[in-house]
């Protein structure tokens, strides 16, 4: 097995940015890849013109390339947002008026997985409100998920960079998973195994792997030290992607990673050019 075995999709909101988000679908189909996935594009609003959805979906059919992973609203991400559905307020309210408008988006696509960003905790906010209304929020967009087919995703970060999330564990992201589809009934909410955040957790990777794997709904990977590519540090990204397989896991393998001081195109050369093509 290996990397060349892999079905891997390119996160266009952390590769590809020295472009303008419409031209960043047609550079990772030149770079050979043929499936992408995207953090929520407008930071400012959870609701953008329909002008800017239409341009942006009209720039992805363009270039060939599938949207399989879109994030719902998740506050200033890059920044110190970490998501919004378990910030009271404002926050909260622009989640949910995001879900239907996210759901839409990735119908339009084909679109089958949409990543829902916890939140940070709030000083001065009784922990168990805030979980609470996390419950309630991600309810409502298992749901609306669950009316296109699609899967919602809970995923784990990492405290050392991450220090006011709750999630912060493989334990903690999948308990909330089983909340959420326990609340349902659907069985469609599903952990989001990021391999660096993990590994910044210090996470016995391997264990976590044979453990998740059943529960696992989409992977993410860059190198630690540094998040980078494959092959900048010492995680041996190319055997735990093999063991997450014989794990039974078939699903897509988004590249998380920062390109370094090179062109995003140029990020790339560890991994065949025959293989980036999912298949």
């Amino acid at each position: 097995m290996g990397f060349a075995d892999q079905r891997f999709n390119v996160n266009l909101s952390i590769l590809f940015t020295e472009l303008p988000l419409l031209e960043r679908p047609a550079a990772a189909a030149a770079a050979g890849f043929t499936a992408v996935e995207l953090w929520w594009p407008w930071i400012d609003t959870p609701t953008p013109e329909q002008s800017e959805l239409d341009a942006l979906r009209k720039a992805i059919d363009d270039a060939g390339v599938r949207l399989t992973g879109l994030n719902f609203y998740a506050g200033r991400l890059p920044g110190p947002d970490r998501g919004a559905l378990s910030v009271p307020g404002e926050e909260s309210e622009r989640f949910r008026a995001n879900i239907d408008v996210a759901v839409e988006f990735a119908r339009s696509l084909g679109c089958t997985a949409l990543n829902a960003l916890y939140g940070n905790r709030v000083e001065g906010v009784d922990p168990a409100e805030q979980d609470a209304l996390a419950l309630e929020n991600l309810v409502l967009a298992a749901r609306a998920a669950d009316r296109i087919g699609a899967i919602v995703l809970i995923e784990a970060l990492n405290k050392p960079e991450s220090p006011l999330c709750p999630l912060v564990s493989a334990p903690a992201a999948v308990e909330v998973v089983d909340r959420v589809n326990a609340a349902t009934g659907l069985g469609n909410a599903r952990f989001l195994m990021d391999l660096y955040h993990l590994s910044m957790n210090g996470e016995d990777l391997p264990a976590v792997i044979d453990r998740y794997a059943a529960k696992t709904g989409h992977v993410q990977i860059a190198d630690n030290p540094g998040r980078g590519a494959p092959g900048t540090g010492s995680l041996p990204l190319e055997d735990l992607l093999d063991r997450l397989a014989k794990a039974g896991y078939d699903g897509w393998v988004g590249l998380e990673y920062k390109p370094g001081d090179r062109p995003s195109a140029e990020a790339f050369d560890w991994l065949p050019a025959g293989a980036r093509a999912a298949r």
